[in-house]
């Protein structure tokens, strides 16, 4: 039994159509349409959308919890969305928009260009080292923030580069001088 493909997803305002093994799912944010897998079925009951699996087999029972939380992930991307939280850390680390490109600067001989997908809203306060990402595809925006942070991850020794929030920076302990004999 899957304990994540029991639970029932919750929704308010989106509008969910089932068609056979296909679920579209739409709202104010965006619309997704996702393929269930043989097996698998969903059901909506009021404000209610379930997945059950037929099967009882372990390939059933492996892919019912994965696709009632890609369910959830669209039900709350056409709801409210999907927000994280990028910090760049360094003396002269900035980033600056210019319409759906980025540039930044993060201490290279050259400045870094990166195309922002359409999908994804970004917000860079005055002094360019907040960034605020949104969207409502929560693959599309996991995969850009891992883009930005990948041109220049952190370090350990001080601390300096793009740090996700709430991501902790093991740090490590510099060099010290040797002991007088």
């Amino acid at each position: 039994m899957s304990k994540i493909g029991k639970k029932a997803i919750a929704f308010t305002s989106a509008k969910i159509q089932i068609q056979g093994n296909r679920v579209t799912v739409s709202g104010a944010k965006a619309s997704f349409e996702h393929t269930l897998p043989a097996g698998i079925v969903a059901k909506v009951d009021g404000k209610n959308l379930s997945v059950v699996s037929e099967k009882k087999d372990r390939r059933a029972r492996m892919l019912w919890g994965l696709h009632r939380a890609l369910l959830a992930n669209a039900v709350k991307g056409v709801e409210t969305g999907f927000e994280q939280k990028i910090t760049i850390v360094g003396l002269g680390f900035k980033a600056q928009q210019a319409g759906k490109k980025v540039t930044f600067t993060l201490g290279f001989t050259h400045k870094i260009d990166l195309e922002i997908p359409s999908e994804v809203t970004i917000e860079i306060d005055k002094t360019g080292q907040q960034l605020v990402l949104r969207s409502a595809n929560k693959f599309v925006l996991g995969n850009t923030v891992d883009a930005i942070r990948s041109l220049r991850p952190p370090e350990p020794y001080k601390g300096t580069g793009i740090v996700k929030e709430g991501e902790v920076i093991i740090r490590k302990a510099g060099k010290t001088k040797a002991a007088a004999a």
